[in-house]
């Protein structure tokens, strides 16, 4: 009780040296965030934007991450929030993926559920920065404040004289009070942790990314070419007449606390260690790569199990995107979940009597896909891996299991699962009065 005095009096001392106030605070301006915002209008839960603020904790939008592959239900959400027609003329569609298994030399080819259906919604690979600015567009000036790292968030309750809110505290000593708060935080949410959401977990898988430009073009196929080797499965992707987008995730090796930090040892460790035995035509790629867009970071999710139990809500706060259901990237879910969260959050507020009410029904909707998609993106990647640090006789079944079943039968069926389509978004009275 003497804790919840002390902090009673030191948000009643900040909010008396005066805050801003502001009916909706989004933390994190990526993907989720921006989407979030955009939605957020669209639904008329704050037209034109007004008492909207997203706190972004760099100084200016910053991509994590150099491509990101869009299926039909990214897509769907993107036309919601009426910006996929920005983007579906500058990406070509992605048919077809090549996968070779480097150890028996055999190439498996499948093609990608829906010719038959609308082109606007088919996969395509997108830059991601481009898809930020995309939806930054459909902001007014100044909502987004940059530079703006959260510190610290306090629970205010509801009294006969006002509704229950939050006081956030940044870095730069700013005090916020926000009628809703809705993290977008990334991985290492301070909003989930704040909620009591479980620590994201380590894989045991990391990834290498990477993004090789050609001024002149490269002339590779519009396809997908993945290359599968003990403990390695490296990619290459054209996002572009001139970009590629190429990848390469290992299980993880001690070296990566060392090479991390520096583009360049990155760089030869895959060229001389890890990727050494890969195709001339993917190590020519990673050769080609702009430094600026390289990194080595560990795969990290949330156990399925905390996704669909964990207190994702409570009352007017919850999360969207990685800082609700951080996955492994093998399902290329990330960033389309994180669209369809934006609309399923802004229509439940749009609908609902009150926003505890409507957080409540949004994180009610969500639990169960988002559990599904971290669950088989996280066994799909362990597959495709041939088993993550697993006994060598087990290694050899889950290999077998994945050339000769897998990738023939499961992962095609799988990827038909992407054409879930979120909704649109229907401006309704604004409920955050």
């Amino acid at each position: 009780l003497l804790q919840e005095a002390k902090a009673s009096q030191s948000i009643a001392r900040a909010m008396a040296d005066g805050s801003l106030d502001a009916e909706v605070v989004i933390v994190g301006g990526g993907i989720a965030g921006l989407a979030t915002a955009v939605a957020l209008q669209r639904a008329g839960v704050a037209p034109g934007g007004r008492g909207i603020l997203v706190l972004e904790r760099h100084p200016e939008l910053r991509a994590t991450g150099t491509a990101m592959t869009v299926f039909p239900n990214g897509w769907f959400a993107l036309r919601a929030l009426g910006v996929a027609h920005k983007l579906t003329s500058r990406y070509d569609v992605i048919e077809k993926s090549r996968v070779t298994n480097l150890e028996t030399g055999t190439t498996q080819v499948f093609r990608f559920a829906g010719n038959k259906r609308s082109d606007e919604v088919r996969m395509r690979a997108v830059d991601r920065k481009a898809l930020l600015d995309a939806l930054a567009d459909e902001l007014p000036p100044g909502m987004v404040r940059f530079s703006s790292k959260l510190v610290s968030i306090d629970a205010i309750p509801a009294t006969s004289g006002s509704s229950e809110a939050t006081v956030l505290r940044l870095e730069d000593g700013a005090v916020i009070r926000a009628k809703i708060l809705i993290g977008c935080d990334g991985v290492h949410s301070v909003v989930a942790r704040w909620l009591g959401l479980s620590e994201p977990l380590r894989s045991g898988r990391s990834t290498i990314r990477g993004l090789s430009v050609y001024p002149s073009g490269h002339g590779l196929k519009q396809e997908i070419r993945q290359y599968l080797s003990n403990g390695i499965r490296a990619g290459l992707l054209p996002i572009s007449n001139t970009g590629i987008y190429w990848y390469l995730v290992n299980n993880t090796i001690p070296q990566e606390k060392v090479a991390s930090a520096d583009p360049v040892k990155i760089l030869r460790e895959v060229t001389e260690n890890l990727g050494a035995h890969l195709p001339a035509e993917y190590l020519d790629v990673v050769r080609n790569t702009d430094l600026r867009n390289l990194s080595w970071a560990p795969l990290l999710y949330r156990n399925p199990w905390g996704v669909l139990t964990g207190k994702a809500a409570r009352g007017t706060v919850t999360v969207a995107g990685d800082a609700f259901h951080p996955m492994t990237p093998e399902m290329a879910q990330g960033g389309c979940s994180a669209l369809e969260d934006a609309v399923v959050l802004a229509r439940a507020l749009s609908q609902a009597a009150t926003p505890s009410e409507g957080l409540a029904a949004y994180v009610a909707k969500r639990r169960g896909r988002a559990t599904w998609l971290v669950a088989v993106a996280y066994v799909s990647g362990w597959v495709q891996q041939g088993g993550t640090n697993v006994h060598a006789a087990v290694g050899w079944v889950v290999r077998l299991f994945r050339d000769w079943i897998f990738f023939r039968f499961v992962f095609p069926r799988l990827a038909d699962t992407m054409w879930y389509n979120c909704g649109d978004l229907v401006p309704c009275k604004n409920h955050t009065e």
